[in-house]
This record gives structure tokens, C-alpha cells and sequence, in this order.
């Protein structure tokens, strides 16, 4: 039986059963790590643009906050339909289908002459943007041994933050001297260099020996098969619900809140949000390895009780110094949970469906994520962003909820 996928890792062997390009396991993990970084990078250098961009093309602000808009729905679509794909065809195949479609409509945003024609490539270079995480998510778990696999999901979730660090520091030294056409071209750069390295890394093993079996079942389907699966599917997407809808609620509005609040200079409230998304960091690394060592929901909860707790804390706090010692320890728990999602879902689901229920559960929680600014802006205009940040504490009780009602401890269970 021909079988559509990249070669298996002991087709990339010497005669000596050496492999080509080093340990299988530690490619599949830096692949992973860069492709989600590069997510990351681009979006924020897209939001350092939209002035600029906007100037140039003559764009109105609703025009302009459009083009991020248009990139994260190109994302859920993207995450949806490559998830499934890669259920199909293969971690690797389809990996390296989203890193050329985004490369190549990437590059050629710098190339736009007018509204249309750049919406029109961010949305499309958003479709390979949302097959990104949950598919190097399966692709590095599925390489790795049981025991490591909460650490492995922590690492590729830190990729993101990484590509936000690295785009926060490049950005302000290279747009003043290439404009935004420019940056849009160096970000092809991280782009390359996944694809680059995903040409070295062979199949997933286990998707081989196992998903082909499964072909014939409709992977969305399988995460709904049955009633204990049912459940699992709908605390999954309660937390990344809330996982989404609180990041993206915070840390869009946190330079504002610091801005309006207590005078921050601009400067000021970035060097703040920075220093939350440095915790977030630290944050995303303890969750792996308290996940292999206590388990994943214990540290779900934990973490879950943490984010509940300090949003409130950090929305009473007035004095400089503890807004930056509490934004950093926000940071650790409201997205520290990165860390977990990928290896809690890695085992809640077969090896058959495993890319879909990555890629589509997340998707479906940045939908709804995308709507943690509409409301945190709707209740500060009526109150203030203080009520607005508190009153955000309270979707981490729904959170704690639905991990202790709906979802099992499998830490360590073999993949099936």
C-alpha cells in the first residue's frame, strides 16, 4: 500500500543506522519550537506596522485593525482545516504545506498596493499561520517518551513568547531604516529556517503504525464518538476558551490600563507588559515540569487558582513597583497554562485524530479569545479597567469547573 507521507525516520538512516541529520526526537522539538516563534513574531511586528501601514496606504483605523482581525480568522480557519489534513496526509507534509503558504503570502504583503490586495494576503498567510501550533504540537509530543511529555509541550508553547521577545527587540531597530514593506520580508526569515528544518525530520513513527488504520473514521467525528469523549472535547474547549479570551483580554489592554490608570508613558507600560510576558515565560517552563511530576490537572488547577486570584490582586494594585512584580506574576499563571495543552491533549485523543483535535479545539478557544478585548473594553467604558481587569478573574472559576468535571488524569498513559 503507497502510503502519502514524508519518509519515517529510519528511511533517514546510513548504512551504519545513523541518522542524516541527528536525534529524530530533538528535530521534531526545534521545528516545532521555531514554527510556533514565528507565529508569534509576526503578528506582533504586524501590530507594530498598522501606523506605519496605515499612513502609507492611505487606511482608515477600522482598515487597519482589520488586517489583524483577518489574520486570526485566516487562523482558526487554517487551524481547523490543516488539522485534519494532517490526520490524513501527515504531521510533516502538512507542516510543510502551512510554512509555505505563509511564507509566501508573508512576502508578498510587502508588495501591496492598497487595502484589498493586503487583506486579502494576511488572510491567506493566516491560514498557514493556524495550522502551526497544534500540528508541531502532535509532531514533537508524538517523538518524545511519556515522562518527558509535559516538559516537550511547555518548550514548544514557550515558542511563542520567544517570537514576541525577538520581534519587541528587532522591530523598533530595523523599521525606522526598511519600513514596513521591509519587515515584512525579514519576516520570511523565520519562516525559512522552519521549513528549512522540517525538510530534515521523517514522519511521525506512531502515525504511521497507527493513524492508517483509523483512515477510514472521520477524525473531527472521533472527538465526539462517544459520550466520555463528548466530555472531554467540551472541557477542552472551555479551556482554551479561557485560556485565549483572558491572554488576549490582558494583554491587549494592559498598556492602555497602565496608560490611563497611572500616566504611564508609553515606554513606561512597555517596559511593564514586557516584564508580564517575561513571567509568562518562566510561567509556561514550571507548568512542564510540575506537569511530569504531579500530573496535569493538579497543575492545571493550580495554575487556574493562581490566574484567579492575581487578575483580581493586579487590578487593585496602585503603586508602580508592585505592578511590575505583579505583572510578572500574572504573567506566570494566566499563561503559564500554555505549557499543558499540548501533551493533556495528546493523550485524551488517538494518534488517528490527534492533529485535528489539537488544531481544531485550540482554534475554536482563539475564536472565542478574540473576544476578551471586546469585552474588557465594553465594560471599561461603562466602569473603569480596573472593574474590567478584576471582573476578568472570574472566567477561571468556569475554568477550574470544567478541568476537575470534565477532564481525566492520563499522565504517562502510552499514546493511542
Amino acid at each position: 500500500m503507497n502510503q502519502p507521507f514524508e519518509p519515517s525516520a529510519d528511511a533517514m538512516r546510513d548504512a551504519s543506522g545513523k541518522s542524516i541529520f541527528g536525534k529524530p526526537h530533538v528535530r521534531a522539538l526545534i521545528a516545532s519550537i521555531s514554527g510556533y516563534a514565528m507565529d508569534g513574531f509576526d503578528l506582533l511586528i504586524l501590530g507594530f506596522m498598522l501606523s506605519l501601514i496605515s499612513a502609507d496606504l492611505g487606511l482608515t483605523s477600522a482598515q487597519a485593525g482589520s488586517l489583524v482581525t483577518w489574520t486570526l480568522v485566516g487562523g482558526v480557519a487554517g487551524g481547523i482545516g490543516f488539522g485534519i489534513l494532517s490526520d490524513y496526509l501527515g504531521r510533516v507534509r502538512v507542516l510543510t504545506y502551512t510554512i509555505l503558504l505563509f511564507a509566501v503570502f508573508t512576502g508578498l504583503c510587502a508588495f501591496a498596493q492598497g487595502y484589498h490586495d493586503l487583506l486579502a494576503y494576511r488572510f491567506v498567510a493566516g491560514l498557514g499561520l493556524g495550522g502551526e501550533f497544534g500540528i508541531g504540537m502532535a509532531l514533537a509530543i508524538e517523538a518524545w517518551p511519556a515522562e518527558k511529555r509535559g516538559r516537550v509541550s511547555s518548550y514548544v508553547g514557550m515558542g511563542w513568547q520567544i517570537g514576541v521577545l525577538i520581534a519587541a527587540l528587532v522591530t523598533p531597530v530595523l523599521l525606522p531604516h526598511i519600513g514596513w514593506r521591509g519587515m515584512f520580508l525579514v519576516g520570511l526569515a523565520p519562516a525559512v529556517l522552519s521549513f528549512v528544518i522540517r525538510k530534515a525530520i521523517g514522519e511521525s513513527e506512531i502515525f504511521i503504525e497507527k493513524a492508517v488504520k483509523k483512515r477510514h473514521e472521520f477524525p473531527l467525528k472521533t472527538l465526539f464518538r462517544d459520550r466520555e469523549t463528548t466530555r472531554r472535547s467540551i472541557g477542552m474547549i472551555i479551556m482554551c476558551s479561557v485560556q485565549n479570551f483572558g491572554y488576549y483580554g490582558l494583554i491587549i489592554w494592559m498598556p492602555g490600563y497602565l496608560t490611563k490608570a497611572f500616566g504611564f508613558t508609553l515606554a513606561k507600560s512597555a517596559t511593564w507588559t514586557a516584564a508580564s510576558i517575561l513571567g509568562m515565560l518562566v510561567g509556561i517552563w514550571i507548568f512542564g515540569q510540575l506537569a511530569d511530576r504531579i500530573g496535569r490537572k493538579p497543575t492545571f488547577v493550580m495554575y487556574q487558582l493562581g490566574a484567579l486570584v492575581m487578575v483580581f490582586v493586579y487590578s487593585r494594585m496602585t503603586t508602580p513597583e508592585a505592578l511590575l512584580i505583579g505583572g510578572m506574576v500574572v504573567g506566570v499563571f494566566v499563561n503559564g497554562m500554555m505549557g499543558g495543552y499540548g501533551a493533556l491533549m495528546a493523550e485524551l485523543y488517538p494518534t488517528h485524530a490527534r492533529g485535528t483535535a489539537q488544531n481544531v479545539l485550540w482554534s475554536i478557544g482563539r475564536a472565542v479569545g478574540g473576544f476578551g478585548p471586546l469585552a474588557i473594553g465594553a465594560v471599561a467604558s461603562y466602569y473603569s479597567f480596573g472593574i474590567a481587569i478584576g471582573a476578568l478573574a472570574c472566567i477561571y472559576i468556569v475554568d477550574v469547573i470544567a478541568t476537575l468535571a470534565l477532564i481525566p488524569e492520563l499522565k504517562g498513559v502510552e499514546l493511542e
